[in-house]
């Protein structure tokens, strides 16, 4: 079906012709994000300022288009694609304002992860999400998927440490949870959808059949659908439509903006590669590990070990490995390196009594650390380089009790 001219002629007027595509090898390029999905947009639209977000979204109300908003392309399921309109995040979405010697830190969609970080470290913060593609994908997407990372887990996603945002609604309406002003003619305004919330939150929380699955559920990493923990965790309707934002993939509003509450980067940090002579000993390792003061612990398998045992910087034993092998990439960070090396030691008692193939033994060198996890984050693509022709790579986490 293609779309409606009353609303491709008000968007010729509204953006220049060099940030339209409409050609078949634009249109092919953005129908492609990280996932094996593809779907073909009629129109891409590379937007510059929050004006146009407004504009277009009220055309898009006006006659019934659906939009999708795409800022890096990271994505793994298929967020960032559209058969429709796709409104892709331009040059001028890189704002920063540092707050607090670093405690906080608002930033503009368009920043990629680790710029944010970098302009942190000064300060030894960072923001607490910390997705595996942190070098290419942006706040846009990182707070629209709640995007969590190797060492983030749940407590410091962005659900967590959301101190603000500012968001322009399907109705064009722009909501700064930083601004009285705004907050208060929003109330004014949208009294019937914010009185709904707080309606609907506090039927939550009465059946407590309902709000301890929502409190299970995303006790564990979980970001499939909306945030409903939002409803049995805030009573102010605001806070319960901003943290519902986060994780919403675009469904609910464009994410103009978001200000983060910071957490420690912590300065000494050491990493380790153990090699368990199955997956089953490396499983009992991980229950372990889960009272250890580890920040991060990935499981390999021996296919996934396989997938980059020819990569550059590879410990040279991996293509020696034997059939079942599965190995554990261990991370621990302190403030201090006399505590972390009385971590470092904790943790390697605690897993005296397993049995060991092959183990890179824990390396505080950051260039060494780097390439232990570089094994972790080349597995996706390696695995997927390699499988057979015509086929495609799914991926998704899945999490369950330990």
């Amino acid at each position: 079906m293609s779309l409606p001219v009353t609303f491709t002629r008000d968007a010729e007027r509204l953006i220049p012709n060099d940030r339209r595509f409409t050609d078949p090898l634009s249109t092919l390029a953005f129908g492609t994000d990280a996932s094996f999905y593809r779907l073909i947009p009629q129109l891409v639209i590379r937007v510059e300022s929050e004006d146009e977000v407004v504009e277009l979204l009220n055309l898009a109300r006006r006659d019934q288009v659906p939009v999708t908003f795409r800022a890096a392309g990271t994505s793994l399921s298929g967020q960032a694609i559209s058969d429709s309109v796709l409104i892709v995040l331009g040059d001028n979405w890189n704002g920063k304002v540092i707050r607090e010697q670093g405690t906080q830190i608002r930033l503009q969609p368009g920043v990629i992860g680790a710029q944010a970080n970098a302009w942190l470290a000064p300060f030894g913060r960072k923001i607490g999400p910390d997705p595996a593609s942190i070098n290419a994908c942006k706040i846009g997407g990182i707070v629209a998927n709640n995007a969590s990372g190797m060492c983030c887990g749940t407590a410091q996603n962005t659900y967590h440490t959301l101190a603000g945002i500012r968001v322009v609604l399907a109705d064009g309406t722009r909501v700064d949870t930083e601004d009285a002003a705004n907050i208060a003619a929003f109330r004014q305004s949208h009294g019937a959808l914010l009185d709904q919330l707080a309606t609907l939150a506090r039927e939550t929380r009465a059946n407590a059949e309902l709000a301890a699955k929502i409190r299970h559920k995303y006790r564990l990493k979980n970001t499939t659908g909306l945030s409903l923990n939002a409803l049995v965790d805030f009573d102010d309707p605001l806070d319960i439509l901003s943290h519902l934002l986060v994780g919403s993939e675009g469904t609910l509003g464009f994410i103009s903006s978001v200000t983060y509450d910071t957490v420690i980067d912590h300065p000494n940090k050491a990493s380790a590669l153990i090699v368990f002579p199955d997956v089953e000993t490396c499983c009992n390792a991980v229950t372990v590990l889960k009272s250890q003061p580890v920040s991060a612990v990935e499981l390999l398998d021996r296919r996934s070990l396989r997938s980059v045992q020819d990569k550059p910087g590879m410990p040279a034993f991996v293509k020696e490995l034997s059939a079942n092998a599965c190995a554990l990439l261990i991370e621990s960070r302190a403030a201090s390196q006399t505590l972390l090396h009385e971590q470092l030691a904790q943790i390697m008692a605690s897993l005296a009594d397993f049995a060991v193939e092959k183990q890179v033994d824990f390396t505080e060198n950051p260039g060494e650390n780097a390439k232990l996890w570089a094994i972790r984050k080349d597995t996706f693509p390696a695995v997927g380089a390699v499988r057979k022709t015509g086929t495609t790579v799914i991926i998704e986490d899945v999490t369950f009790p330990v």
